[in-house]
């Protein structure tokens, strides 16, 4: 952690949506006109596209069918930590991109599936992360102690599959059983490296639907946020003003202590509400400590 280079980490798996969350802190930081660096996780994965399906299939022959990007061995997590640990020093570091599409390759100048070139942050007030492992903590690295704000991103199972098969038909244009396939081979990482971190965040944003789910495979739309709640748990609940929240956002309730629940429409509203005062305290110490 850093007082005079906070860094925001945002975790979740893929397809939880932590894309949209990003979107919403990034209209707080214009709106507060504040200067962001921004790290996302893709980019420290150790293998690109080509590369990455010789390992699994490595892998795979060696009697392991479940090697996945959320393994802690198919990314660079030392490497992330040490960019945590220099831009909380020195405000510092680099970054690069891993480029999904063609869009992207066009934008960076190499194919997709390939990472760019490695580049300075921007001059900047804090560093934000946003990917899968923005909390990992193993044998070799801390991830965690580095982040001054920590937010967990975590639909309930079902509809993270159901966001993530339709995101990867229509972007991808991966088919449903190509999909299938990739989260099979994904649960063991996820119980053992995702699962874990959510214990770690400051804030968990859950969003739970209020339809019918129980067949993520056959579902023919995402659940609308109307069909959705979405949980808010907080790991440190004094200092939490709730009676405001819950003035603010019609319709919320505190199912415990230190949750409170509102519409799934309500997220934009949540998370500005909630998260532009922490936002602001990170800078108002930084700006003290300058």
């Amino acid at each position: 952690m850093s007082i005079k280079h906070p860094i925001i980490s945002i975790t979740g798996s893929s397809g939880a949506g932590t894309t949209s969350v990003k979107r919403i802190f990034e209209q707080i930081f214009r709106r507060e006109h504040i200067e962001a660096a921004f790290i996302e996780g893709d980019a420290f994965h150790r293998y690109d596209r080509e590369a990455m399906k010789k390992k699994v299939s490595e892998e795979e022959k060696n009697g392991n069918p479940n090697f996945t990007h959320f393994h802690v061995d198919a990314n660079e997590l030392e490497t992330l930590d040490a960019v945590f640990e220099e831009y909380g020093r020195r405000g510092t570091g680099k970054t690069r991109t891993y480029v999904h599409d063609e869009e992207e390759a066009r934008e960076y100048g190499v194919p997709p599936g390939s990472f760019s070139q490695w580049r300075e942050f921007p001059q900047s007030q804090l560093l934000f992360y946003e990917g899968l492992h923005g909390c990992a903590v193993t044998e070799k690295v801390n991830l965690a102690r580095h982040a001054d704000l920590k937010i967990g991103v975590v639909p309930v199972i079902n509809l993270e599959w159901i966001q993530k098969i339709h995101r990867d038909r229509s972007t991808r244009g991966y088919s449903t059983e190509a999909v299938m396939d990739v989260i099979l081979r994904r649960m063991p990482d996820y119980v053992r490296y995702i699962t874990p971190q959510f214990t770690l965040t400051d804030i968990n944003f859950q969003r739970v639907p209020i339809v019918d789910t129980s067949n993520p495979f056959i579902a023919r739309w995402i659940p609308t946020p109307d069909e959705s709640m979405l949980v808010i748990r907080f790991a440190r609940p004094r200092g939490i003003d709730f009676p405001y929240l819950l003035s603010m956002i019609h319709d919320s309730f505190m199912s415990r202590a230190n949750s409170i629940v509102v519409p799934g429409n309500k997220l934009d509203l949540a998370m500005q509400l909630i998260l532009t005062p922490l936002i602001m305290q990170l800078i108002e110490r930084k700006n003290r400590a300058s």
